[in-house]
């Protein structure tokens, strides 16, 4: 077991002279036996950071040290470091058996009887010991998935990395292997870092979550801190699903004002901006209650554009009724709640849920009151 830490990592390449940064100053502690999830959209960096971490590409400035050791100039065998890729790059002409020993036989001093035990024992965790003669061939992708990971496993690695490893299975069997992720993660306590650009697999699965864009880190929280208070408008966005709403909104009077609504906020909130006055409201689609009639300053005449059935619950797209841009803004009601196109409803947005941004950085100036809303982020 160890610490992984990155202290101000950085990657750029070389094109005919121009520097590109794939990964921009990122510093991270990931504690001993923490399962930490690098999260953002393609092209953000998260892979590269792995490939980094295991040694297949080299650090451009900054350090990577495990248990304090610096290890940047160390070679990936050298590493004590297992790696599971999205392909199973399992070798084809053979048997589960042998690709599971085969990394051992090759790198260590180890005899046959440790070498098969250990398979043996790998094969147990993972479930999959009347698999050990057959060949990658004969096997479902959920199979070769956990040989894969059984092949890491056998190591008996310091670190487990692990890049966008479910996301070739169909969606049933992704959401069992999650689990089944957690369950051995936990068992070998093992310190693991896994890369994905699925946020639900973040949210479910990490101790903490780094969220990444364009090569810069945004935010290293857990998940919930993540969900309620986001660190700016991009992880705002980019966790939770439906997205969240944004509004553009200057402050006047005490109050948001955007192209479609005011918005009327508490002393407490205005204090908050700290006299900022181009700021983006934003709101979750979840928080957005679809009201009998309006009662208060936070309720606002909308019209039903799309809904979308998801079983016990909707996804409702409304448009609001003073709005003259067609804006649509997405709320999230329960199945039950009767709604259909083109009816008048009241959306009302209470101000306990709202988060307000600067609109120049993107920096959180407000997050919901978690604590208001029953969460506590603690736990």
């Amino acid at each position: 077991m160890a610490e992984l830490v990155l202290d101000g990592v950085t990657k750029y390449f070389d094109d005919d002279g121009d520097r590109i940064v794939a990964v921009d100053d990122a510093s991270i502690d990931i504690e001993d036996g923490e399962f930490l999830v690098l999260v953002g959209p393609s092209g953000c960096g998260k892979s590269t950071t792995l490939r980094m971490i295991a040694g297949l590409e080299t650090v451009s400035e900054g350090e990577i040290r495990l248990d304090g050791t610096v290890i940047n100039d160390r070679a990936p065998a050298d590493r004590n470091i297992a790696m599971v890729f999205q392909s199973y790059a399992l070798y084809p002409h053979m048997s589960v058996r042998q690709n599971m020993s085969f990394g051992l036989e090759e790198s260590t001093s180890m005899g046959d009887s440790e070498i098969g035990q250990r398979v043996e024992d790998a094969a147990d965790t993972m479930d999959i010991p009347e698999l050990l003669d057959r060949k990658p061939s004969e096997l479902s992708g959920g199979q070769q998935q956990r040989v894969a990971l059984g092949r890491a496993i056998v190591r008996d690695p310091e670190v487990f990395l692990m890049d966008e490893p479910l996301s070739n299975l169909d969606a049933k069997l992704r959401s069992s292997m999650r689990t089944e992720l957690q369950r051995i993660q936990e068992e070998l306590g093992v310190t693991t870092v896994y890369v994905t650009h699925d946020q639900t697999e973040a949210m479910t699965m990490g101790d903490r979550i780094a969220i990444l864009n364009d090569g810069r880190l945004q935010q290293v929280a857990t998940p919930l801190e993540a969900y309620h208070e986001p660190a700016n408008e991009f992880v705002a966005g980019f966790i939770g699903d439906p997205s969240m709403n944004f509004f553009d909104a200057t402050v006047e009077d005490g109050a948001l004002v955007t192209d479609q609504f005011d918005y009327p906020l508490s002393e407490a909130t205005l204090a908050d901006l700290d006299g900022e006055t181009d700021v983006t409201l934003g709101v979750r689609p979840e928080d957005i209650e679809i009201v009998p009639e309006a009662t208060g300053d936070h309720d606002f005449a909308a019209t039903v554009d799309v809904v979308e059935p998801l079983g016990n619950e909707n996804n409702v797209y409304l448009q609001f009724d003073a709005d003259d841009t067609d804006t649509t803004f997405t709320a999230v009601v329960d199945a039950t709640t009767p709604l259909s196109a083109g009816e008048s409803v009241t959306a009302r947005i209470p101000e306990e849920t709202v988060h307000v941004f600067d609109a120049d950085s993107g920096d959180a100036l407000h997050n919901r009151d978690a604590e208001a809303n029953g969460v506590l982020l603690g736990q």
